[in-house]
């Protein structure tokens, strides 16, 4: 047995570095939310030019920085860089499948997803447009699931005609939660799927991050929530035009499935799954 009276060579290996940081390099790819060291700065990129990055805030407010170090990304320190040029034969949908080259869109099914309302509807477009275009199935929205039962009934679901249905705040004790028992009870119910995530409105699936929010603003019951969201947000509230306006920014942030959020993400997948599954 050997001993090493005065230990290892502390100048062995690479001791200039032992205690540096390696700073990531991540790319500056469309409505990354990113925080500018200096001057304290947070926003979705929208673009780059030249060796200059465009960040918007969730105010609508732009400014443009250099690319490079200086910059937060979850609070973490990382290096912006320009995206390189994607290759061909690796593109995906914005759902994360593989795209089909020169796809054509099917013939639709006679199944269908049914989601509550135009955001929802929006929303499922966004992500799963070039998806459901290849399989074959249509996105119809209600307008609210109060009548959702009769809506059933009207559509006579059977084998090989399934429908499928997407519900906002479908939790415990809920009025949506009752809704959704009552169908599946019903004479149709081995041919509908209702599924929910537990937002009060579509717009919180989206990440806040993605807004430059910590999380989404709490609104008291007694408020409207899409007017307390936007009043929370400082954003105009006064009628359905600023409403439509605020969804539209909220939606432009929105590139992928990775801008949303899990629970979602999965209740769609299921739901296309369901609708799509051979008679």
């Amino acid at each position: 047995m050997t001993f090493e009276r005065y230990g290892d060579d502390v100048l062995a290996g690479d001791w200039k570095n032992a205690n540096r940081t390696v700073v990531p390099t991540v790319d500056a790819v469309r409505d990354l939310v990113i925080e500018e060291v200096a001057t304290g700065f947070c926003g979705a990129v929208l673009r780059i030019e030249g060796k200059l990055v465009e960040l918007e805030d969730y105010r609508g407010k732009v400014r443009v920085f250099p690319l490079g170090p200086g910059f937060l990304l979850e609070g973490q320190p990382v290096i912006l860089r320009s995206p390189a040029p994607q290759q061909r034969g690796t593109a995906r949908t914005a759902s994360g499948s593989f795209a089909v080259d020169g796809g054509k869109a099917r013939v639709a099914l006679p199944s269908r997803i049914f989601v509550e309302g135009r955001h929802d509807a929006e929303l499922v477009e966004k992500v799963w447009g070039a998806d459901l275009r290849v399989e074959g199935v249509v996105v119809e929205y209600l307008e609210g699931v109060d009548d959702l039962d009769s809506i059933v009934r009207d559509f006579m679901p059977g084998p090989g005609r399934r429908v499928g249905v997407l519900v906002d705040h479908l939790v415990p004790g809920s009025k949506e939660s009752r809704i959704a028992d009552a169908v599946a009870r019903g004479a149709h119910g081995a041919h509908v799927l209702v599924v929910g995530h537990p937002f009060v409105d579509i717009w919180q699936s989206v990440k806040p991050e993605r807004l430059g929010l910590e999380r989404w603003p709490v609104v008291p019951r007694s408020v409207e929530w899409k007017h307390g969201i936007c009043e929370a947000l400082g954003w105009p509230h006064d009628d359905q035009a600023d409403i439509a306006r605020a969804w539209q920014r909220i939606l432009g942030r929105v590139r992928t499935y990775a801008d949303l959020e899990p629970v979602v993400l999965g209740r769609v997948e299921q739901l296309i799954d369901f609708v799509t599954e051979p008679a």
